[in-house]
């Protein structure tokens, strides 16, 4: 069992509302259509997923968090690793992780994933006070082009294309 399958009963009331802040922010910098396809990597309870107006996948590795996310509604969500992707090429109009990225066990192999599987839009955030923040900016910058770098409260958001 993994440390968010232990912490999945509270996560919402621990995260909600710095999560919301963040999509909230995040919001003004994405144009997105009913017909997009959006995929959530680390998408945990669905927070961060339900708030888009579009069709909205999920992923994660924890199988506590995904129930609580599957009790949102109308989403398809997935256990999986950001590692390995459970779907094919150029599938999603837009990729979003939030704060997730520095839990990945293999961040670039994370990241190389989230580029394949999506076609041009993507965010990207990390916590700020994460040990890893210039091993992950550097492979954001290796692989997205990145088009906005936003320094909020807690994260680090990038805003970025292929």
């Amino acid at each position: 069992m993994n440390f968010y399958d232990v912490i999945a009963r509270g996560y919402d009331e621990l995260y909600k509302e710095e999560q919301l802040k963040k999509i909230k922010l995040i919001k003004k910098y994405l144009d997105i259509r009913l017909k997009d396809k959006l995929l959530d990597v680390g998408c945990g309870t669905g927070l961060t997923t339900t708030l888009w107006k579009c069709k909205r996948y999920g992923i994660d590795p924890s199988k506590k968090l995904l129930e609580r996310a599957k009790q949102r509604g109308n989403i398809i969500y997935k256990q999986a690793y950001a590692e390995k992707i459970p779907y094919q090429d150029n599938f999603f109009d837009i990729v979003i992780s939030i704060t997730a990225i520095q839990n990945f066990y293999n961040i670039e192999k994370g990241l190389k994933e989230i580029k394949r599987v999506g076609k041009d839009r993507f965010v990207l955030t990390f916590l700020k006070k994460t040990g890893k923040k210039e091993k992950i900016e550097k492979l954001i910058k290796k692989y997205f082009k990145v088009e906005e770098k936003i320094e909020e409260e807690k994260d680090i958001i990038f805003i970025t294309k292929k």
